[in-house]
């Protein structure tokens, strides 16, 4: 299988909102407060408009529910959804929880996006499979983002 490099996210994240115990775990919510992308074909900002919504299991895994608005510098907006999983040795969780830089190789961090736009230019993102690997930063997540040829 091949890729290539279709963006790169840096996303910052407002303060986590704590739901609670839920039936199948932990549930918080993270509102985005915007962010930037930058690939070799398209760049631009995050919308505040964004958040991810997240399900900390028994298991220690993390399930991620992104959902977010695009603009593009020439003004195309882009929603963009993805479904994602999070885990680790719990020190090294445990550091991310902190707000610790951790190298990302000792953490599994996965992504799944799909796009949608009416935007011509960008209409090639409606029908790309896309896979990205996180990265957890003190102030958001950064996401490599490759498209599978």
């Amino acid at each position: 299988m091949n890729t290539r490099l279709l963006m790169m996210m840096h996303v910052n994240v407002a303060t986590v909102l704590n739901v609670g115990a839920v039936p199948h775990g932990i549930r918080r919510t993270a509102p985005l407060r915007g962010g930037t992308f930058e690939g070799p074909r398209l760049r631009g900002t995050i919308l505040p408009a964004s958040a991810d919504w997240q399900l900390l299991r028994s298991d220690g895994v993390l399930e991620m529910d992104l959902r977010f608005t695009l603009q593009t510098d020439d003004g195309a907006l882009i929603s963009m959804s993805s479904f994602g999983l999070r885990h680790g040795p719990p020190d090294v969780i445990a550091a991310l929880g902190r707000g610790e830089t951790v190298d990302p190789s000792t953490y599994y961090f996965r992504t799944m996006p799909r796009f949608q736009t009416a935007h011509p230019v960008y209409s090639f993102l409606n029908r790309l499979i896309a896979v990205a690997s996180g990265d957890r930063r003190p102030d958001g997540p950064i996401y490599t983002i490759h498209e599978v040829l």
